[in-house]
């Protein structure tokens, strides 16, 4: 049962979630020899206040 866990930056439309999402459990029902049904995908959202590069707060530059 594969869980695949990906983590990107918000501001993405719903419908771009979800086309990455399908688009990913394609990928590994293809690649991993698995059924659609015991894909599983974890999509994180990560608040561009929450981010630092080098250490250095980006904020709202990311």
């Amino acid at each position: 049962m594969p869980y695949v866990h990906i983590e990107l930056l918000e501001g993405r439309t719903d419908e771009q979630k979800q086309a990455l999402m399908r688009d990913v459990v394609d990928a590994v029902v293809k690649n991993a020899n698995v059924s659609k049904e015991s894909v599983h995908v974890i999509l994180n959202e990560i608040s561009k206040q929450h981010l630092t590069k080098n250490g250095e707060f980006i904020g709202e530059k990311a």
